[in-house]
């Protein structure tokens, strides 16, 4: 091999990397919502940017920057700290409506972060997909799902595209989780929260009223269940979900709506969406009995 031929592919996957970045350049605007470093925005309707909510310090005076210079003001939507995430309504905006990945974000894949901090242009960084998972537990509360990548996250790449060789948006951008390390929230799942926030201005998330721990259930007291662990209640608040229900301290709480619990994670990830206000099954073990109990998912204030 030639040294030529070896630089070949080298080549053409840079060429193909710096064509990923000028194909979401236009569906990337710079937001002004703070005194100091701009962050970044992804055009997702023909009127809407979706960008970080911790770049946002203010609710009114917001504009935002496109890609050919100019200068809109942005109405906030509707923001939601759990995730990070916050839409605006700009008239006029005439970007290109970013793309999402057909593909989902796999662990060793080539990305690129790419925001726009500043009004000269995009800005890139080159990285992997460390990994891929959710549900975490973040300073802002629980978020469902996660793409970790070691893209350097340049000031003011908040609210930017993580994107795939071809330019598609894997998930948006953000430092703001987890003390300034570089996550992305996965585009259908931010997309999903931006449709929620177009429609309501918020997330609802649920409460039960319970204070539980983790456990691991004796073999013989599984009552039937392939399940080794499951949250033992150890507080019930007065007239709340879990009261009205009927839930005790002592019971195992081992599903929701058909959905296993084996940590506190599990929990918070399935109390939100349209779950908040429906009554749904919950699964406990009782004195080793399994038992079903319906009860309504409360909203906790504030959401």
């Amino acid at each position: 091999m030639t040294a030529s031929s070896g630089a070949d592919p080298i080549s053409a996957l840079s060429h193909q990397m710096a064509d990923a970045v000028e194909r979401i350049r236009r569906s990337l605007v710079m937001v002004n919502g703070r005194q100091r470093q701009p962050a970044s925005g992804i055009i997702i309707a023909a009127d809407q940017v979706l960008t970080a909510d911790h770049v946002l310090e203010r609710d009114d005076d917001l504009t935002i920057q496109t890609d050919d210079g100019r200068t809109l003001a942005a109405r906030l939507v509707g923001r939601d700290q759990t995730s990070d995430l916050a839409l605006l309504r700009i008239d006029a905006l005439d970007g290109e409506i970013a793309a999402q990945a057909l593909n989902p974000a796999r662990v060793g894949q080539f990305v690129l972060a790419v925001g726009r901090p500043s009004p000269g242009g995009p800005m890139a960084s080159l990285g992997i997909v460390s990994a891929v998972g959710g549900p975490l537990r973040t300073r802002r509360g629980m978020v469902e799902q996660v793409i970790q990548t070691d893209a350097t996250p340049y000031p003011g790449f908040s609210g930017g595209a993580l994107i795939d060789v071809t330019g598609a948006v894997l998930g948006l951008f953000t430092t703001g989780l987890i003390g300034g390390v570089a996550l992305a929230l996965p585009a259908p799942f931010a997309w999903r929260i931006a449709h929620t926030l177009a429609s309501q201005g918020h997330v609802r998330r649920g409460f039960l009223g319970i204070s539980s721990q983790p456990v691991t259930i004796p073999a013989g007291q599984r009552a039937g269940r392939n399940q080794e662990r499951g949250l033992l209640i150890v507080r019930v608040e007065p007239d709340s979900p879990a009261s009205r229900a009927g839930l005790l301290v002592g019971d195992i709480l081992v599903g929701i709506d058909g959905v296993v619990l084996n940590d506190t994670d599990d929990l918070q990830a399935v109390l939100s969406g349209d779950r908040v206000g429906a009554t749904v099954p919950a699964e406990i073990i009782r004195g080793g009995a399994l038992m079903t109990l319906a009860v309504t998912i409360g909203q906790r204030k504030g959401s």
